[in-house]
């Protein structure tokens, strides 16, 4: 069930994301693993600040943010 909750709060992430950064999405699977990875890279990112974000609310603002890192990633490289 757990493995579910990490899918939907991926393509919730992945989503808000795209919003975000006012790009057109990658589709459902892109923004699951857009989110997926974002995940990480939040959950990364808040633990070297000694930051943790509880509950199911707090999860989707630490992947939305490292999923809003990760587009940030992937437009400067395209650009380069």
């Amino acid at each position: 069930m757990s493995l579910l909750w990490f899918c939907l709060i991926g393509i919730a992430a992945g989503w808000l994301a795209g919003q975000v950064m006012k790009g057109g999405g990658f589709g459902v699977v892109g923004d699951l693993i857009l989110g997926v990875v974002g995940a990480l890279i939040g959950g990364y990112l808040f633990a070297l600040m000694g930051v943790g974000g509880g509950g199911l609310v707090g999860q989707l603002v630490v992947a939305t943010i490292g999923a809003i890192a990760l587009l940030l990633v992937i437009r400067v490289v395209k650009r380069a």
